[in-house]
């Protein structure tokens, strides 16, 4: 019985953020709105998601941990607490570049190859870039 993995996610989220960063760019968080936990600024959800910029310029207490992203921003001038599950983060990418990463729901295998029967090679899971 092979051991339960830790979910990859929250350590791609920190490491893409820490990579932008170093780089002189801004790392922006794209959020599923929907999520019943995401606590967003309702009227900044555009079909469902919503983009938040999450340089440390822009928030205050940035917190990027393995189950919450949680910080402070102003929308429209005005304070908000934010708070999003981990498992809500779409993807991440620089606002300058446009490169990032998009994440695939963890709980869920990638639907196989069209003939390619119970191989678990041509079934692994793609990385795309945002642009």
């Amino acid at each position: 019985m092979a051991a339960a993995h830790t979910p990859r996610r929250p350590y791609l989220v920190r490491a893409m953020h820490e990579w932008m960063t170093a780089n002189g760019q801004t790392p922006h968080l794209v959020v599923d709105a929907a999520s019943p936990e995401a606590e967003v600024p309702r009227a900044y959800v555009r079909d469902g998601r919503i983009t938040l910029n999450v340089s440390w310029q822009a928030t205050q207490g940035l917190k990027l941990g393995n189950e919450w992203i949680e910080f402070s921003a102003r929308f429209g001038g005005v304070g908000q607490h934010v708070r999003v599950p981990v498992v809500a983060v779409l993807g991440i990418y620089a606002r300058e570049t446009g490169q990032g990463m998009l994440f695939q729901d963890e709980g869920e295998a990638p639907p196989p190859a069209a003939g390619s029967g119970d191989s678990t090679a041509s079934s692994r899971p793609k990385l795309r870039v945002i642009k």
